[in-house]
């Protein structure tokens, strides 16, 4: 996703986040409450059925899009979603050894909100996600919009019956959670990274877990980024380099409105403990707006937004981002930097576009512009996907010393096949939602629909469930990523 708009998606393509919570009073069959509820669904379910249909897993809310979990690793499968009355449901199989265990864990109140932990609302942001720590043991984090902390765990290795809810992890500024992520690090311990506080004021803090100890603790003294009570920022996933670094990159916001984003800015590390600049010189944390390594210093107003920019590498292992933000006239276009000789990033712009997207307030906006990660070609030149609800999408190929565009191509052909990107639902607005899973040369996609984004407020009524379903699909070797499209 603005902040509110969800969060900046991996490095390889975005979001983020945006204005406060609205309630999320019951609009058709919101339940009041949840109780936990373990189903195990017959082994006729078992396989991911063909790529023309998939395997259907249930039916599912589609009143407004949110980022659903799936997680395939040492041979088992686990899916994250919220069903067709806005339940949190979590199943889980072992892949070729049966049926799918399935439970709807019991949740609490949430303050301010009249809603369970485990029942969403209308809001975006409140997305699912899922890892497994080193004894297997499935975590599971989500449906929070600067919501106390929501945290699952299991008993028993790759059992999701098993899921307890866990009402800390450290104990300490877990009040007014946002955008959680699971991910490791080079030693391969799992850490989990959040925003505390708000859009525009808000820090993002990094865990550590101990399997050992079956507990969390801080990974950093301090916040990695700190708005100092001013600002905070919007970055992508901590993203591993052909340089066996993990690079960051994000741009800062002054208040709840989307159009205050600025100084889109950047850093790396090979430990997330110790990290530095684009030129090696160490950064002291906490990183602030003082102390950012600059990409591009777009002030307030001149277009920078969290839900486009992207993360690639040359073919010399340096960081390459693309982003949207407004030219001299007012119209939006798509750069490209990368660091330069000097202390500066060499910038160049990539689109002559005449069309301009404009965005402010809060609340999940609709994306008018996708930009794909920057990907190494022949001859050391790049590639970079483009999508824009105005001007239509096709890719561009650059120089790779230069960053120049040679070449303007037109969009790659769909490699999905029709039943993945077809919308199948009578409902005008319906949306295909989508997320992706690579496991041991297997992938596979888990697809539904809805209605697109409404600044995370309700609708005065909400069209039916949508159908789950999994597809395998083929994954030859080097197969590209899909490129952007439309929201």
């Amino acid at each position: 996703m603005v902040e509110e708009t969800a969060p900046a998606r991996s490095a390889a393509g975005g979001a983020g986040i945006p204005g406060e919570e609205h309630a999320v009073n019951a609009v058709r069959g919101l339940p009041a409450i949840a109780l936990g509820l373990l189903v195990r669904l017959p082994a006729a379910a078992s396989t991911a059925g063909g790529a023309a249909t998939g395997e259907l897993l249930d039916r599912v809310w589609a009143g407004h899009p949110v980022g659903f979990a799936l997680l395939t690793e040492r041979g088992h499968q686990f899916v994250a979603y919220y069903d067709a009355e806005r339940r949190l449901t979590v199943l889980g199989r072992q892949l070729g050894a049966g049926g799918w265990a399935r439970l709807q864990p019991p949740g609490v109140p949430v303050p301010r909100r009249n809603r369970l932990t485990t029942v969403t609302g209308w809001d975006s942001h409140n997305y699912l996600r899922l890892a497994l720590d080193r004894d297997g043991c499935v975590h599971l984090a989500g449906n929070m919009h600067v919501d106390p902390l929501v945290y699952y765990r299991s008993r028993e290795p790759f059992d999701v019956t098993t899921l307890e809810r866990i009402d800390r992890m450290t104990g300490e500024r877990e009040e007014r959670c946002t955008y959680p992520v699971f991910f490791r690090n080079p030693a391969g311990d799992l850490l989990f990274r959040y925003r505390d506080g708000s859009s525009g004021n808000g820090s993002d803090l990094y865990n550590i877990y101990d399997p050992a100890a079956r507990r969390w603790r801080r990974l950093l003294d301090t916040p990695l980024l700190e708005g100092e009570g001013e600002r905070n920022a919007y970055s992508c996933e901590p993203t591993l380099g052909p340089d066996g670094r993990f690079h960051l990159v994000w741009m800062w916001r002054e208040t709840p409105d989307c159009a205050t984003n600025h100084t889109l800015s950047y850093a790396r590390s090979r430990d997330f403990v110790r990290w530095e600049d684009s030129r090696g010189e160490p950064l002291t944390l906490p990183i602030t707006l003082a102390k950012s390594d600059a990409i591009d210093r777009a002030r307030p107003g001149e277009g920078l937004i969290n839900t486009t920019f992207s993360l690639g590498f040359d073919d010399r292992a340096r960081p390459v981002v693309a982003y949207h933000r407004y030219d001299a006239g007012g119209n939006s276009q798509a750069y490209v930097a990368r660091p330069g000789s000097a202390a500066a990033w060499d910038v160049g712009q990539l689109s002559a576009w005449n069309f301009r997207w404009g965005f402010s307030g809060g609340g999940s906006i609709q994306t008018e512009v996708r930009l794909g990660p920057i990907r190494r070609e022949r001859a050391a030149s790049l590639l970079v996907d483009f999508w824009t609800k105005a001007a239509g999408a096709g890719r561009w190929r650059l120089q790779g010393d230069t960053l120049a565009v040679t070449e303007q191509l037109p969009a790659s052909a769909p490699t999905l096949p029709p039943a993945v990107r077809r919308v199948g639902g009578g409902t005008p607005g319906l949306e295909v939602q989508s997320v992706s899973a690579r496991s041991e040369g297997r992938r596979w996609l888990l697809r539904w629909e809805t209605l697109g984004r409404n600044r995370d407020k309700p609708r005065e009524s909400a069209p039916p469930p949508s159908e789950l379903r999994l597809f395998e699909l083929p994954d030859p070797a080097g197969a590209e990523s899909a490129p952007p499209g439309p929201p």
